[in-house]
Parts: structure tokens; C-alpha cells; sequence
């Protein structure tokens, strides 16, 4: 059984959600001309009809909405470009998981929605298997908007054998993430904002002092609850890999700062500084728990910040989150990893009939309507517009601030991620978000030795293979462990020998060997910061 979200948001069968898939892929293509750089698409004399797969991201007003497709951002987008989508939603937290059942039982929509560029795990081999087709050419017909826009190291994250094979969503800068704190709790603690680790400690125990339920807000597999990694430079993640003397190793092998990245976390632990079932709380729990105010610092996405803190404000009226530096360690860097230039791409089966038409749907995402609309919205619903000056109230309900992100986030498939100009330029708060991208986390973040297509010997054994900010299972599952004390995190040498007899000694050998050949199938990226 097939646990795939559809628009009635329930659990049904995969096959019935796809039957309006391969229904819709039988349309022909539209020959309309595609869009001239900075304006709206023409749109082509019969509807462009296709299903598409889209991950939800744990956005509430997602996975809440009865029917997605009936809400009215995609109708409206329907209109805006003469289409008629059929969104198949892909559960968050099950996205790996339901992607490679997806390919596992071939019912594959019209337009696939990836993370991991061409080589990424959910996409489970689909585009070296010729699931899907090369919009090259396509792209120089109906693209033109996307061609000049979208940058060249984004499009060669969805580069195959010189063949482009997905749309890319880009981000231009690549270091997102960032330490949120309470600053109005901060300044009652009377403390300033902390830099090194030790600071940090002194921080969180100060909030834990003042009754703050959680003093550093835990997730599960340490996703987004991983800055002490990153002070230390051991990010247990798939581009973290370093040279060490004639090896390529992971850098989870410097055993000396994984140790004390481990023990930084232990000692959180056992003194109550982050929540002791940290290890099972999932994205919405540790969400939900920040924006009630049970929260003093955390990690997340710094787009979010302004949303989050209107939404905090609801629960809180006096709480105030800052952006602060993220905690630096024994070489004085800090940060957390660096995204790859595409977060999100697009992936056209190579079975469409109308793939002319879905290409001229996404150059119109380029277009200035298509910016106008979804930061805006729609003129006289959430907006005005006079002599060309645009009106623009940004929400403050926390429903409406969900629905707010939602278009502009979720919707908006194809365009620079790292931050929206159009918003945040309207507010003094939103120059301030600005600057701090372009200061703050401008000058931090961790990134390592990175090899596209993933290593083989990676692909082939899901138990050592890291995610791109997850651990290795079988790393993983011992980090934990030894965080809650029920293994010695002396111990970490004998880790490192069970990722090797499970595969790691390929995985080495392979990243050596590429390393040193610069063999020409394999692009090597060497770390940016």
C-alpha cells in the first residue's frame, strides 16, 4: 500500500492517486512562444495539464489543507498560467522513503520534484536509468528566462553525462542555517551573544537557571540540532568528506573533535540543557514547542526567522529572536553545512507528451508576474497597487503567516531560495534579515571534499551511506547512544571500525582513488569555506 498524501489528504492507494497521472500525461503540447526575459510566459491556447510530486516540508498549511489542489495560491497559479496541475503530496518525513517505493513500483507522475540533484538517494538511480528525459534542447525553445537566470553551478547539479535532466531550484548563497536565540531571554540573563562553545554552555545554563523548559531545542537524528558539530568540524554528513595524510576520509574520523563534539552534547544532556527525549522529536513537535515559547536557542533556516517570530509573538507578545554566530571551536570557525547550489529541482518523465508546455509553466516562474505574485499575492486580496507603488502588509495571525510562507516558499518552484527580496525589502526588519546573510552567515559555515555522481560504493549500502545532513544509520544510531550515556564515547574508535567492516573500507578506497585520478565521469568539489 501506497502511503503517499493526496488531495484529500488521507492514506490511499499510490495507484489510484496516479491514475490522473498517466491520464493527464496523454494531453498534447501547447505552441504558445515561450516568455521574453523578465515577462510573463504567453500562455498556450489549451491548458497544459500534468501531475507533479511535491514533498510537503512539514509546512502547516500543507498538511493541513483537505485538498491541495483546490486551494486558492494554486488555482490562482493555475489561472496566472493557463494550467491544470495535479499535486501529489509526498509526506515529509517518509520522502526518501516513499520517493524509492515510487521508482520501486514505477508510478511516476509527469513531473518528479528532487533534493539531491541528479545523483541524490530518493531519486534511487531513476535518472542513470532513463526514467526521465533531457530538457537541453527544450530548455533552449521554451526556457530562455531560465537559461539566463539560473546559474551555472546549479545547473550542473542536474547534469548528467552532459545532458541536463531537472529544473533546479538555486540558492546564491549556500550557508542558510543559523543559530536562532531568544535575544529577549538573552537580555534578561543579562549575557551578550555567545561565540565560543564554552560561552554557548554558559548561555544555555544560565536559561536552564531561569526556567527555560528547553535551553537548546533537540531533534531527532541531530537535524537541525547539530551546531556543536559544526563548531568542531565533524559534520557526519555525505559532502564532509577531508584529506588526512594519503587518505580521503570522512570527517567524522577525527576522532579528537568528535569526541568532544559528543561530549558537548553528553553534557547538555545529562544537565538538562537540551530535552532528554530529544532523540524521537520530530519537526512538527520541535516546532510547535518553540513557537510556544518552551524554547532559548535552536537551529534552523534564517529565511524563517521573521515568520517564526511573528508566529512566536502570538504565544509570547514579548518574545524577540535574533540571528546570532554560530558557535566557533578550536580553529575559531563554526557554522553549519553549506547546501549544495540546488536545494529542490524538477524532473520531467520522459513518457509526457506536453513537456514543451511544463518547460514555458516553469520559465514563467522567472518572469517579474511571477515574483509579483507569489511575494505579494494577488492585487485586492493581499495587496494594493498605486502609480506602482505596491501596498504590502506582511501577516502577523500565525495561520496566515503559514500561508504567507506557503506561497512564497512552497509554490514558488523555481527561484533564488536564500532569501525573498521583495518582502523583506518593505521592512526594517526584513533589511536587518538581509544584512545578516550578507555578514553573519556570509563568513561562516563548514563544507568538505564532495564527489558527483555519489561514490558507488556509498549507493550500495544504505547502513554507511550519510544523508546530506544526516549521519550514517550505523553511525547514527551510536551517536545517540553515547549521548545518553549508554555507550562510552571512548568508544568512537570502535565505530569507525564497524563503518569500515560494513562497506566504509570501499568507501574510502573509491574516494582515494577518485580523489587522486580525477577521473573525468566524476566531478570532485573541493570544500568552499
Amino acid at each position: 500500500m501506497k502511503k503517499w498524501i493526496p488531495t484529500t489528504m488521507a492514506t490511499v492507494l499510490m495507484a489510484s492517486a496516479l491514475v490522473a497521472c498517466s491520464a493527464k500525461t496523454e494531453d498534447k503540447p501547447s505552441s504558445n512562444a515561450a516568455a521574453s526575459p523578465g515577462a510573463a510566459s504567453a500562455k498556450p491556447a489549451e491548458k497544459t495539464k500534468f501531475s507533479i510530486s511535491l514533498r510537503t516540508l512539514a509546512f502547516g498549511h500543507v498538511e493541513k489543507s483537505p485538498d491541495i489542489n483546490q486551494d486558492k495560491w494554486v488555482k490562482k497559479l493555475e489561472e496566472l498560467t493557463n494550467s491544470d496541475l495535479n499535486i501529489v503530496l509526498v509526506p515529509h518525513k517518509e520522502y526518501e522513503q516513499k520517493m524509492i517505493q515510487m521508482f520501486a513500483t514505477n508510478d511516476i507522475p509527469d513531473v518528479v520534484q528532487g533534493s539531491g540533484g541528479v545523483n541524490g538517494k530518493e531519486m534511487a538511480g531513476s535518472v542513470k536509468a532513463g526514467v526521465f528525459q533531457p530538457l537541453d534542447e527544450l530548455l533552449k525553445k521554451f526556457g530562455p528566462n531560465l537559461l539566463k537566470k539560473v546559474p551555472k553551478d546549479a545547473w550542473d547539479n542536474v547534469t548528467y553525462n552532459g545532458k541536463i535532466y531537472a529544473i533546479p531550484e538555486y540558492l546564491s548563497n549556500p550557508s542558510r542555517r543559523a543559530i536562532f536565540v531568544r535575544k529577549d531571554l538573552l537580555d534578561k540573563a543579562g549575557l551578550g551573544a555567545p561565540k565560543t562553545v564554552d560561552e554557548y554552555m554558559a548561555v544555555l545554563r544560565k536559561f536552564k537557571e531561569m526556567g527555560v523548559e528547553n535551553p537548546y531545542m533537540g531533534r531527532e537524528n541531530f537535524k537541525y540540532a547539530d551546531s556543536f558539530f559544526g563548531a568542531y568540524d565533524v559534520y557526519p554528513y555525505l559532502s564532509m568528506f577531508e584529506k588526512s595524510g594519503d587518505q580521503i576520509l570522512p570527517k567524522f574520523f577525527d576522532t579528537e573533535n568528535m569526541t568532544k563534539a559528543l561530549q558537548t552534547y553528553k553534557t547538555m544532556f545529562d544537565e538538562g540543557l537540551i530535552n532528554k527525549e530529544f532523540a524521537t522529536i520530530n519537526a512538527t513537535v520541535f516546532k510547535n514547542t518553540i513557537l510556544a515559547g518552551k524554547a532559548g536557542m535552536w537551529s534552523m533556516n534564517a529565511n524563517e526567522m521573521l515568520q517564526w517570530e511573528t508566529q512566536l509573538k502570538a504565544t509570547v507578545p514579548t518574545g524577540d529572536i535574533e540571528i546570532i554566530a554560530s558557535p566557533t571551536g578550536p580553529d575559531g570557525k563554526g557554522g553549519h553545512y553549506l547546501y549544495g547550489p540546488a536545494p529542490r529541482a524538477y524532473f520531467i518523465n520522459k513518457n509526457v507528451k506536453n513537456a514543451e508546455g511544463i518547460i514555458k509553466f516553469y520559465d514563467w516562474m522567472m518572469s517579474d508576474e511571477a515574483e509579483k505574485f507569489f511575494t505579494f499575492g494577488i492585487p485586492g486580496d493581499t495587496y494594493t497597487e498605486a502609480n506602482g507603488k505596491i501596498d504590502y502588509k506582511a501577516p502577523v495571525d500565525p495561520a496566515a503567516v503559514d500561508e504567507e510562507r506557503y506561497r512564497q516558499s512552497f509554490l514558488w518552484l523555481v527561484q533564488d531560495t536564500t532569501y525573498n527580496k521583495g518582502t523583506l525589502s518593505l521592512t526594517e526588519d526584513g533589511k536587518k534579515l538581509m544584512n545578516v546573510y550578507d555578514t553573519t552567515l556570509k563568513n561562516e559555515g563548514r563544507d568538505g571534499i564532495n564527489f558527483e555522481p555519489r561514490l558507488e560504493s556509498l549507493m550500495k549500502n544504505p547502513d554507511i551511506s550519510p544523508l546530506s545532513d544526516q549521519a550514517p544509520p550505523v553511525i547514527l544510531s551510536h551517536m545517540v547512544k553515547m549521548v545518553y550515556g549508554k555507550e562510552p564515547i571512548s568508544d568512537w574508535p570502535k565505530v569507525l571500525e564497524e563503518w569500515k567492516s560494513k562497506g566504509g573500507n570501499e568507501v574510502i578506497k573509491e574516494a582515494t582513488e577518485k580523489f587522486n585520478s580525477k577521473d573525468s565521469g566524476t566531478t570532485v568539489s573541493m570544500p568552499r569555506k
